[in-house]
C-alpha cells in the first residue's frame, strides 16, 4: 500500500462525511415546500418503523404545501400522526387517503433554532472529517515503521492529509454558509 492509496480511501471517506452532512441538512426546513422534509419521518406501520417513503408518495403540491399519497388506507391515520410527531412543527390534514402537509412561515425564533442545528451538524461532520484526517496519518505512519515508504513520502503524505482536510472543511464551511442564508431569507 502507498500514501497515494491511502489519501484516495480518505478522501472517498471524506466526501461520503460532506454527503451526510448535506443529507441532515436537506431535511432542515426553510420555509419551502421540500420532500426532503420529511425523509426522516418514520411511520409505525405493521408493528415495525418505517421511512415515509415506503408508506406512500411524497410529493410537492405548491410551494408552501406537501402532499402524501398514502397507500394503505389503514395507515393513514399513523401516518398522520408520525407526521405531526416529527418535530417539523406541521401540522397535517387527512383528506381521504391523501394527507396535506402545510409549511407554516418560519419565525424569527425558529430561524435562529434551524441556524443552530445546522452548526450542530456542521461542527460534527469536522470533526468525523478530522478524525479521518487523523485515521489517515496513523496509517501513514504505520506504512514508514513497516519501512513500506520512505521518510519523505511520510512527509508528504502528512501534508497531503492537511491539504485534503483543508479543502473538505472548506467545502463544509461553504455548504452551511449556504443553508444558513436559505434559512435566514424571509
Amino acid at each position: 500500500m502507498s500514501v497515494r492509496d491511502v489519501a484516495q480511501k480518505s478522501e472517498q471517506k471524506m466526501k461520503k462525511t460532506i454527503e451526510a452532512f448535506q443529507h441532515e441538512l436537506a431535511s432542515i426546513r426553510t420555509g419551502k415546500a421540500t420532500t426532503a422534509l420529511l425523509d426522516r419521518v418514520k411511520v409505525d406501520a405493521y408493528g415495525q418503523q418505517m421511512p415515509l417513503k415506503q408508506v406512500g408518495n411524497v410529493g410537492v403540491l405548491d410551494v408552501h404545501t406537501l402532499m402524501v399519497q398514502v397507500w394503505d388506507k389503514s395507515m393513514v391515520s399513523a401516518t398522520e400522526k408520525a407526521i405531526r410527531d416529527a418535530n417539523l412543527g406541521l401540522n397535517p390534514s387527512a383528506d381521504g387517503q391523501n394527507i396535506r402537509v402545510s409549511i407554516p412561515p418560519l419565525t424569527e425564533e425558529r430561524r435562529k433554532e434551524f441556524v443552530k442545528l445546522t452548526k450542530k451538524f456542521g461542527e460534527d461532520s469536522k470533526v468525523s472529517l478530522r478524525n479521518l484526517r487523523r485515521d489517515m496519518i496513523h496509517e501513514i505512519e504505520k506504512l514508514e515503521k513497516d519501512k513500506a515508504i520512505s521518510e519523505d513520502d511520510k512527509n508528504r503524505g502528512k501534508k497531503e492529509a492537511d491539504e485534503l482536510l483543508h479543502k473538505s472543511e472548506k467545502q463544509l464551511t461553504e455548504i452551511m454558509t449556504a443553508k444558513e442564508k436559505e434559512i435566514m431569507d424571509v
